[in-house]
């Protein structure tokens, strides 16, 4: 794809290109103006000056976005959170979606963090959250705390089989026989994440189950129950950061919590993210109810980070891959037709050949160009990962500055923040060109 078009800037003017589609009369007059030229001068950010000069391997000047032909999606995006900004009302919703990089949270986080410091004034909802370490082994984000009274029993979508159906988390956690509880905390003393209302995803297979909610010295049921589409309502008389959900199962009774939805009320960005360790994109394809939570919260922004696992074995086809994409897409569109995509293309993997031996994955470029082709059939945009941190064999590097761990797939807490810092970098320039 040789004639890939990057994004320099966007200016305050409308240009009409035949590739693109109507824009509405109602919208504001904004352009994309793209150009195959990449001899461009980068000029490396403050953000960046921390970081050691050394770090050569590293691409800067692949630190931007490609964008598809028809964008129109992603520019009324852009456009939508400039206005949230300047007039301090509405919401704009981000999700990131992914496997183990997700999950973990960092780079997540980081993105979170860069987006309220520069945009954010008071947080808005914090959204969706997943206890992770209710279960056994299972890594949970750092900005919040989970504790529990009982281990919980673990359900992932990349299991052939699974006891309940999945949500748009991908991943449920359940308990039977006996009253289990798990305490959410907000661990992000910098943010004000409180929250006045909670919405528990969650179901009961045997008798109803009501989950009942402590804080303080207060325990109260739901407000509202939707047993349709397992939702719980809270509606709280105050902000909390701090409190406990308790499950009352008596045998054979099983209570399966999906996820928790944060809401405040307060205009502005709320930054999403949905990871599971070793899902691959047939993996959300398996949740019954993607799109029926999806719709409960439509995202205007999806952020997909999806790819590794699809592309670590011997018969990576990159023609499935992207069809696997397309029905994925298909499901969020039916959540919120006008969502916009950006795709990221894997960071550069090594696998194991031999006990002790490891090689470079060579699927890496293979997965860029289908994320790219997956940007022009979507009318998204393309982080490119996998060229910006240096291209193929580049994580060893990455290792020997510690960036990455030693299995080479995953990156250390310094390592994400880093990825998180150049995303956050290229993500956020069409936003720039629209401020005064």
């Amino acid at each position: 794809m040789g004639g890939r078009r990057k994004l320099i800037l966007i200016p305050l003017i409308i240009c009409v290109v035949q590739s693109f589609a109507q824009v509405d009369e109602t919208t504001d007059s904004v352009a994309l103006i793209m150009q195959s030229d990449t001899s461009a001068v980068w000029v490396l950010p403050e953000m960046f000056s921390d970081y050691d000069s050394t770090f050569s391997f590293i691409r800067f000047n692949e630190d931007t976005l490609y964008w598809g032909h028809d964008s129109m999606n992603l520019v009324r995006f852009y456009q939508k959170w400039n206005d949230v900004i300047q007039n301090k009302k509405g919401n704009v919703h981000i999700i990131h979606i992914g496997g183990s990089h997700v999950q973990a949270g960092t780079m997540s986080h980081r993105i979170r963090k860069h987006v309220l410091a520069e945009y954010g004034g008071e947080p808005a909802d914090r959204g969706f959250i997943f206890p992770y370490s209710a279960a056994k082994d299972c890594n949970n984000p750092r900005d919040y705390k989970i504790s529990k009274s009982d281990v919980f029993s673990l359900i992932r979508n990349v299991y052939n089989e699974y006891p309940s159906p999945l949500g748009m988390s991908g991943i449920s956690v359940y308990c039977t026989q006996s009253v289990h509880s798990i305490k959410f905390t907000m661990n992000e003393p910098a943010y004000d994440f409180a929250t006045d209302t909670l919405i528990l995803l969650g179901r009961s297979n045997g008798h109803y189950i009501d989950p009942i909610l402590k804080y303080d010295t207060i325990w109260r049921f739901a407000d509202e129950t939707d047993t349709v589409n397992d939702r719980f309502y809270y509606y709280l008389d105050r902000p909390l950061q701090e409190f406990t959900f308790y499950f009352p199962c008596g045998a054979p009774d099983t209570f399966f919590v999906n996820g928790l939805w944060l809401k405040n009320g307060k205009p502005g960005v709320t930054f999403t993210s949905i990871g599971v360790n070793g899902a691959a994109v047939p993996s959300y394809l398996r949740c019954k109810n993607f799109t029926r939570d999806l719709k409960a919260f439509p995202p205007d922004l999806v952020i997909f980070g999806i790819g590794v696992n699809d592309a670590f074995g011997n018969d990576f086809d990159s023609t499935i891959f992207k069809n696997n994409y397309l029905q994925l897409i298909a499901r969020i569109r039916e959540a919120n037709p006008d969502c916009a995509f950006i795709f990221l293309s894997n960071n550069d993997t090594w696998k194991r050949v031999k006990r002790g031996r490891y090689a470079v994955n060579q699927t890496g470029p293979q997965v860029s160009e289908t994320m790219k082709r997956l940007a022009e059939l979507t009318g998204g945009a393309c982080w490119d990962q996998f060229e910006v941190m240096g291209g193929l064999g580049s994580m060893a590097k990455w290792q020997a500055k510690g960036l990455a761990q030693k299995d080479r797939v995953h990156f250390t807490v310094n390592g994400y923040n880093l990825i998180g810092d150049l995303f956050y970098h290229a993500f956020v320039q069409p936003l720039k060109s629209l401020q005064p």
